[in-house]
């Protein structure tokens, strides 16, 4: 759905960009660095819509690839996390398996010396 709006409302501003320049047909002048020259003031309006988008979406590129270098960034980090996780569960279990093994030897004494 917000896919539609945006395609909405791409299409109303071109339409009001459109009428605008058709509007203002008449020759201006425009002063590069290196010359004047004279071109219809559509052209220029055009050429200006133009250029904003482009480095619009050079922009937005350029964020678009820094989150998915970030995205990147911390699943790498979240599966460094995970193992680590599970690598200390592992040590706490065998640990635990440990010390009930020794509970148990040191029942088993008990009771021998009990009988004893």
């Amino acid at each position: 759905m917000r896919g539609q709006w945006s395609l909405i409302l791409g299409l109303v501003a071109a339409v009001v960009i459109a009428i605008f320049a058709v509007i203002n047909v008449e020759a201006v002048r425009v002063n590069y660095m290196f010359g004047v020259a004279e071109w219809p003031l559509i052209l220029v309006i055009l050429g200006s819509v133009l250029m904003g988008a482009i480095i619009v979406g050079a922009v937005g590129m350029l964020k678009i690839y820094q989150l998915q270098a970030e995205i990147k960034r911390l699943k790498n980090k979240q599966n460094d996390s995970t193992k680590e996780l599970n690598h200390q569960s592992n040590e706490a279990k065998k640990a635990a398996g440990k010390s009930k093994i020794k509970t148990e030897k040191e029942e088993r004494f008990q009771s021998k010396e009990k009988n004893e």
